[in-house]
């Protein structure tokens, strides 16, 4: 029994360390981050240098100028050249001629805020703009070579006057020395890009060319810094998911793979923009940060490099993906183009098998019901029907050891400074009444990977974003707006975060309050008191928890209890552990 009490301990000191360092260490320094990062420089039009160590006898272009951060507004930054429209039924933005960047981007279906007016999402910015966030791709020249390349300052000429999937954007560039570079960017109805790049050599002699592609993102940006969730850099290479924290990046952890294909770019919480090789290339792919500007950099340089005869004209395609992680859009591109395990760009977890089924059905049920609230609840019925054996074992070996607490007090109090007597007289007990204080444990150990795997699909994908509830609900994916400590609105006063607990996390409380009555209580006053202080502490960590989170939480203690509370009946046990059939 000793050995049980030390378990569940030891599962609350968990819970506690895990949840105050996040609130009481990782806050602070979170706060502190986002503070240096709003007054961060960064650097100007080209991107850092793709070393030539990433190919052999392969070079890249190198960092010129620097323009501060903020020195712009966006709006004056993309007026600094002249740029040709993007407009798709998801983007709207443009490609700077200047470079042939890809560095003004918004999603049109994604607002910032559940207004339906508020500005669309920014996902690129160009340089100069306040946090410059952008895709390039272009060519490198083997070193001792004296190949005139086009380079982000290069202003390419076309004919056309607006990018659209019907459409694609036709640019060409003479380097004057023989070479004609000719770039085709195309778009779909979503966020694929494909750049084709193809070189014509009038030279009379071969030239072998290096394909690059990067990504470059100017300051720190604010994350979620959950644990169960990645923001930043990450790719699959080699087979290999690869996800790598801005924080390493900094402490000079440069990451360089070897790969044949795969992608990698930066993921937010919900937008990805990602680097797609082709497929069947060799490429050397690397991570990287320089700390002039705080700049976060994804690139990829093909190998083999493209060998262009004299008078032929050659060329290879490589993709950019920019937009939102909708499931169905990343699992079509995963198949149409071949791309290795796309699909984990989101951010599934260890329990992958789980929770993309989950995601389905969730998705499933919202389309049908029209609420993704009641969507939720629906879903967690669903699920605790499926387990309502293993749920019905626990609950049932619970009732049991919540029958036997009266004669468990009477033992301890009888015995209680004899360890060794009181541990024959409770097992003789437990054997006696057919009771094993283990039983209900296994049961509910193998219920947690789904109930985590539904949680982390709340928690992970763009279900929830910006979707209403009923009430003052608004978007299940922000907290409860209101508080008590303003009687939920009815005091004209605007409380501090920490003091924002709002009616849904104290119904939450209640539940966990109500359901540990339901449950055997510990016979140890201590560990009783630590039961009795679990509902007031997740009340609070729950308070800045996405609203649909804590439905689902509170929803779910309702059930158990429900389903907890029937078995107890059947089984003659009331609620404070007495027989009802005495």
């Amino acid at each position: 029994m000793s050995d049980q009490k030390n378990l569940v301990i030891a599962i609350v000191l968990c819970f506690l360390i895990i949840f105050g360092f996040q609130y009481f260490v990782e806050g602070p320094q979170i706060e502190q981050a986002q503070q240096q990062a709003a007054t961060t420089s960064t650097d100007g039009d080209t991107p850092s240098q793709i070393p030539s160590a990433a190919v052999d006898g392969a070079s890249a272009p190198s960092v010129q100028g620097a323009t501060a951060q903020g020195a712009l507004t966006r709006a004056q930054s993309l007026q600094k050249a002249d740029r040709v429209k993007i407009n798709t039924p998801t983007l709207h933005g443009s490609v700077s001629l200047t470079g042939a960047r890809l560095d003004d981007l918004t999603l049109i279906d994604y607002r910032e805020t559940v207004d339906p007016t508020s500005p669309e999402i920014k996902l690129l910015s160009p340089a100069g703009s306040p946090h410059p966030y952008y895709a390039e791709f272009g060519w490198s020249a083997a070193p001792g070579t004296a190949t005139k390349l086009p380079n982000a300052q290069t202003i390419w000429s076309t004919d056309n006057t607006e990018l659209t999937p019907q459409k694609p954007l036709k640019l060409t560039w003479d380097n004057g020395e023989g070479l004609i570079f000719h770039r085709t960017i195309s778009v779909d109805e979503n966020y694929m890009f494909s750049i084709d790049q193809m070189i014509e050599n009038n030279t009379g002699a071969p030239v072998t060319l290096y394909p690059y592609g990067l990504i470059s993102r100017h300051g720190t940006p604010e994350t979620t810094d959950f644990y169960i969730l990645h923001e930043g850099p990450l790719g699959v290479l080699n087979e290999t998911l690869e996800e790598i924290d801005y924080s390493d990046l900094e402490e000079g952890k440069s990451e360089s793979y070897s790969s044949v294909g795969g992608w990698l770019g930066i993921t937010d919480k919900f937008w990805l923009t990602a680097l797609i090789p082709n497929q069947e290339t060799s490429i050397k792919a690397r991570f990287s940060y320089a700390p002039q500007g705080a700049r976060y950099q994804t690139d990829f340089l093909n190998q083999d490099g493209i060998n262009v005869p004299a008078g032929e004209t050659v060329g290879l395609t490589n993709r950019l993906f920019a937009g939102a992680k909708v499931v169905s859009v990343l699992d079509t591109y995963e198949q149409e183009y071949n791309i290795d395990r796309f699909d984990l760009a989101i951010d599934w977890g260890w329990f992958y098998f789980l929770t993309k089924p989950i995601y389905y059905a969730l998705e499933f049920l919202n389309s049908w019901i029209g609420n993704l609230g009641l969507a939720i609840m629906a879903l967690t019925v669903i699920i605790k029907i499926i387990l309502l054996p293993l749920a019905h074992k626990s609950y049932v070996s619970m009732s049991k050891m919540k029958r036997l607490q009266p004669e468990m007090v009477k033992l301890r109090e009888r015995f209680g400074d004899d360890k060794q007597k009181l541990n024959q007289e409770m097992m003789a007990l437990y054997k006696r009444e057919k009771a094993n204080p283990a039983a209900g444990c296994l049961p509910i150990m193998l219920q947690i990977p789904i109930f985590f795997a539904l949680y982390k699909v709340l928690f992970v994908t763009l279900l929830m974003r910006h979707q209403p509830f009923y009430g003052y609900i608004k978007d299940l994916a922000a907290p409860d707006p209101t508080t008590i400590f303003n009687l939920f609105g009815l005091i004209p006063w605007d409380p501090p975060q920490f003091l924002m607990i709002g009616f849904l996390p104290l119904l939450m409380g209640l539940s966990m309050y109500l359901q540990q009555k339901l449950n055997p209580q510990p016979a140890d006053p201590v560990q009783a008191k630590i039961f009795l202080f679990m509902p007031i502490f997740f009340t609070y960590l729950l308070a800045s928890f996405p609203a649909g989170l804590v439905i689902y939480w509170t929803w779910n203690n309702i059930l158990s209890m429900a389903q907890q509370w029937l078995i107890m009946k059947r089984m003659g046990v009331s609620v404070s552990g007495t027989s009802d059939k005495s």
